[in-house]
C-alpha cells in the first residue's frame, strides 16, 4: 500500500517504532539526512520533556523531530500511550511509523548480525523473543499512521519510502551536489565521488597575459571554453552526467561531490567546475560550486598551473 502526506503539513514529530531488526537504525539515519533531529532509544516517559524543550527553542534552531522508541525501553514503553495523550493535549502534530518484517527475515537478520535480541536476555530463543515483542508492540502497530514491511526492502527502498512520506517537496528533489575544482599538485581529492582530470586541455598558464588570472576571469574562461577539445569534451561529459546523476538519485544518495582537476587548480579546472555546476543546475539539481586550491594557485610562485 502506498501513502502520501501533503508536504505543507509534515508532522512536527515522528515516533519511530517497530520490530527489532526491521530497520529502525537505518530509518534513523535516513531521518537525519532528511533534516530531522533524531533521538534513538528514548524512554517513552522522556518524550514530553524533549518535545517541550525543543519547541521552546528559537525558530532558527528548530527542526522536525524523529524519536525512536521501542522494546529496548523495557517497562518504560508501557507509558507511551500516556505520553502520546500528552502530545495530543498540547496540540503537537505527530505521526507514528511502525517498521515490521516477517519473522523468518527478522531471525535471519539477527543471526547475521550476531547481536542479542532485546527480549532474549533470559536465554530465550530469537524466535520466542520476536513473539514476545510482537505481543508488546501490537497496540502501537494498531494505532500507527504508517506501517512499512521491510522484508523485501533494500536500504535504498526504505530511503525512498521514507522520503515519500516525510520529506518536503524541496528535500524530495534528492541529492545535494558539490562541484569543486582542485589542483593535482596540491594533492588528489579524498572525498570526491567523481573525479574528472582536465589536464589534457590547452593550458592558459603559458600565455603571460593569463598566467595570474583564474578560470573565473573572462579571458581565461573564454580561452578554456572555446577550445575545440573543450567543446568535444563537454558534450561527452554532459552525456555522462545525464547517465550517472539519475542513478545516484534512484539509489537514494543524499550528497554527491564532483571534483574537476587540473595541474594547479587555477585555470582549466575552475572554468570547467563552473560550467559543470551550471549544467547540473539547468537540470534541476541543487548545486554548490567551490574552488579548493584557488587561493594557493593565485600566489605568484612561478609554478605551473
Amino acid at each position: 500500500m502506498s501513502y502520501t502526506i501533503d508536504t505543507q503539513e509534515l508532522p512536527q514529530v515522528v515516533i519511530v517504532t517497530g520490530m527489532s531488526g526491521a530497520g529502525r537504525t537505518e530509518a534513523s539515519h535516513i531521518f537525519e539526512d532528511l533534516g530531522y533531529y533524531c533521538v534513538d532509544n528514548l524512554p517513552a516517559q522522556l518524550i514530553p520533556s524533549l518535545v517541550d524543550t525543543y519547541l521552546a527553542g528559537p525558530d532558527e534552531d528548530r527542526r522536525r523531530l524523529a524519536i525512536v522508541c521501542d522494546a529496548r525501553s523495557g517497562q518504560y514503553l508501557n507509558t507511551l500511550e500516556q505520553q502520546l495523550a500528552y502530545l495530543d493535549q498540547q496540540g503537537i502534530d505527530y505521526r507514528i511509523l511502525f517498521l515490521d518484517a516477517n519473522d523468518d527475515k527478522l531471525v535471519a537478520r539477527y543471526k547475521s548480525s550476531r547481536r542479542r535480541h532485546p527480549l532474549c536476555a533470559d536465554g530465550t530463543s530469537i524466535a520466542a523473543g520476536i513473539q514476545r515483542e510482537r505481543a508488546l508492540l501490537m497496540p502501537l502497530r494498531d494505532r500507527a499512521d504508517f506501517v512499512l514491511n521491510t522484508t523485501e526492502m533494500l536500504p535504498q527502498d526504505l530511503r525512498r519510502n521514507l522520503g515519500q512520506l516525510f520529506a518536503s517537496q524541496s528535500e524530495r528533489r534528492g541529492l545535494s551536489v558539490t562541484v569543486y575544482s582542485f589542483g593535482f599538485k596540491h594533492g588528489a581529492p579524498a572525498d570526491a565521488d567523481l573525479v574528472m582530470d582536465v589536464r589534457f586541455l590547452p593550458n592558459p598558464y603559458y600565455d603571460p597575459n593569463m598566467r595570474y588570472l583564474t578560470g573565473l576571469d573572462a579571458p581565461v574562461r573564454d580561452f578554456v571554453m572555446f577550445q575545440d577539445e573543450t567543446v568535444k569534451f563537454l558534450r561527452k561529459w554532459e552525456d555522462l552526467l545525464d547517465v550517472v546523476m539519475p542513478g545516484y538519485v534512484a539509489e537514494g544518495k543524499q550528497q554527491l561531490a564532483i571534483a574537476v582537476g587540473c595541474t594547479g587548480g587555477q585555470h582549466r579546472s575552475v572554468a570547467l567546475a563552473e560550467a559543470t555546476g551550471d549544467y547540473l543546475k539547468s537540470k534541476g539539481y541543487r548545486v554548490s560550486v567551490a574552488h579548493r586550491d584557488l587561493e594557493k594557485a593565485q600566489r605568484k610562485t612561478g609554478g605551473q598551473e
